[in-house]
């Protein structure tokens, strides 16, 4: 949250219990395997977990036919997580389908 607040975002929090919290990220279609610690809704798109605030405005500018962006489970590292990245952070995108694939973080 502190991290897309940094880079601009308003955000409004919700505190929901973990059941309430697994039939939103439902209603949303984010798949089980993909799902993570937070479940944001911007411009149409789920985001899911500690994606970066710069691919989420990529994101935003570019508009895919996609569900939305996760990054599963809270790797050590990633934005808003403490510890050091091991590696690259895999963001994945994800579509109403139940099918996902590796969200390209060059440009």
């Amino acid at each position: 949250m502190v991290h897309l607040q940094e880079n601009g975002y308003k955000v409004e929090k919700v505190d929901m219990t973990e059941d309430a919290l697994s039939l939103q990220k439902e209603k949303l279609g984010v798949p089980q395997e993909l799902s993570s610690c937070h479940t944001a809704e911007i411009e149409g798109y789920v985001i899911e977990g500690h994606v970066p605030a710069e691919v989420i405005a990529r994101l935003l500018t570019e508009k895919p036919d996609i569900v939305g962006l996760t990054v599963p489970g809270m790797p050590q590292g990633s934005p808003g997580m403490d510890g050091a990245l091991e590696g690259l952070l895999e963001i994945l995108a994800f579509d109403g389908h139940g099918n996902s694939w590796v969200y390209p973080t060059w440009q």
